[in-house]
């Protein structure tokens, strides 16, 4: 159990306006990506593309794939070929929206930004609120990740207004309240974490929802709310042990590990990063390891 998010939705727009003309081989393509099978898609899209060289739905796939695995120009060279093809303007959003992503995880934060807003506008003439938020998201998303976190926030807050439900809430609520966190207003963090928590425990994924927890938990203890997060924190640790979820059961341990310190309970603390570093060893989780290590070092000598 380990947060992910995806974007069926988003490709399930993509095909909505020609669900009929999808090949077996391009839906094999996605449904191997989907499960991070990437060799088995890569030879689902080739066999596409064998079969029909402007088969826009195996090209796209050939670029998510690409992309994932830092192949840029394929990547672009793909989505490229793709949009070609496209002439529903919701159609030519999704495929900007993921070359906006793609440039972003290559660090072209300003091609990212070019992308997105092309998304934006074709999103605009299709009057699809959904793929606005998206794109609105992808620009709010550059933002913070190049420290522009006033800029992010009120990209973040406009993205917010188009939230269709609960789970968009949630998401919305969480970005905003990290936000505030590195602004270093953490009242706001904290008020706007509560309100992402609730959204999750309604309507999102466990992963979402322990999440969720672990940062309200951490916004609790910067506030110096202790009982809150101590409370929180015990809540999700218990969550997480029972769903499995031991990633969040080990990062809860070391964060419950630094509320005890803070407070004065030392022997508890050490007590808590040894149990979070066995639940990292007995799941073979070595970036939950070295998470704890970076996290406590400096405060178990």
């Amino acid at each position: 159990m380990k947060l992910k998010l995806t974007l069926t939705t988003i490709f399930s727009l993509l095909f909505f306006n020609n669900v009929y003309a999808v090949s077996d081989e391009a839906h094999a393509c996605n449904k191997a990506y989907d499960l991070g099978d990437y060799k088995a898609a890569a030879n689902s899209a080739s066999m596409a593309l064998k079969n029909n060289a402007s088969d826009r739905e195996a090209l796209i796939c050939q670029g998510r794939i690409a992309s994932d695995l830092g192949d840029l120009t394929l990547a672009l060279t793909s989505f490229q070929a793709a949009d070609k093809l496209s002439n529903h303007p919701l159609d030519k959003a999704v495929i900007a929206l993921i070359t906006g992503h793609t440039y972003k995880n290559a660090k072209q934060f300003d091609q990212a930004t070019t992308s997105y807003q092309l998304s934006l506008k074709q999103a605009d003439l299709a009057k699809h609120k959904p793929m606005a938020r998206s794109s609105h998201l992808g620009i709010a998303n550059v933002q913070f990740e190049t420290k522009q976190y006033q800029a992010a926030l009120d990209t973040y807050f406009v993205a917010h207004k188009l939230d269709a439900n609960d789970n968009d809430r949630g998401q919305s609520y969480e970005k905003i309240a990290e936000t505030y966190h590195l602004l270093n207003q953490h009242d706001l963090a904290l008020e706007y974490q509560v309100k992402a928590y609730f959204m999750h425990e309604k309507a999102g994924t466990l992963d979402q929802f322990a999440h969720s927890s672990i940062e309200l938990g951490r916004y609790y203890a910067i506030v110096k709310n202790y009982p809150r997060a101590e409370a929180t924190l015990n809540k999700i640790i218990k969550f997480a042990k029972e769903q499995g979820g031991a990633y969040y059961e080990g990062q809860g341990l070391y964060i419950l590990a630094q509320v005890k310190a803070a407070t004065g309970d030392m022997e508890t603390a050490k007590t808590l990063v040894a149990q979070a570093r066995a639940v990292a060893k007995s799941s073979g989780d070595a970036d939950l390891d070295a998470e704890i290590t970076r996290e406590t070092e400096s405060l178990i000598k």
